[in-house]
This record gives structure tokens, C-alpha cells and sequence, in this order.
């Protein structure tokens, strides 16, 4: 898969300077924008999730997705690996 000439790291974390600033935003917002930031955390999932399939395309093991994600490998399968073969 290509990618621009953004790296990730970096990429990652505005991501998240983001996602903080939106947090602050929300604080001083109407009700209705609190939950549409919750709903992120299914974004965010998802994302994962496509991270994970990526990973596990390019050949890495469910052990070192584990790590990286710090949870056992039976617990990444468990999670993941209907929606890798999905």
C-alpha cells in the first residue's frame, strides 16, 4: 500500500493533537457534540482494525501485533482475526 510523503509517526501525532483539541472544544460545547466525540471511539476501532489487517498482510505475526497493541496473541486473534479474514 503507498503512502504520501507524510510519515506515520508524525502523522499519528497530529492525529492526536487533534483529537485532545477537539476534546477542549467539546468542553465548552453543546451536549450533542459530547457524544458526537464518543462516537470517534468506533472510528477509532475501525481504524485499528485496518492497522491490524495491514500488519497482518505484510506478514506479521499475531504475537508481535499483541505487543504492539499489549495484549496476548490469543487475545489479538480473538479480537482481530475475524475482521483480518473479513
Amino acid at each position: 500500500m503507498a503512502h504520501d510523503s507524510v510519515e506515520t509517526l508524525p502523522y499519528l501525532a497530529f492525529a492526536r493533537r487533534i483529537i485532545r483539541k477537539a476534546g477542549e472544544r467539546v468542553g465548552d460545547a453543546d451536549e450533542f457534540e459530547l457524544a458526537e466525540l464518543v462516537s470517534l471511539r468506533v472510528d477509532i476501532e475501525e481504524a485499528i482494525a485496518v492497522a491490524v489487517r495491514g500488519q497482518k498482510a505484510t506478514g506479521r505475526s499475531w504475537t508481535k501485533i499483541g505487543d504492539a497493541l499489549g495484549i496476548s496473541r490469543q487475545a489479538v486473534q480473538q479480537r482481530y482475526g475475524e475482521k483480518v479474514s473479513a
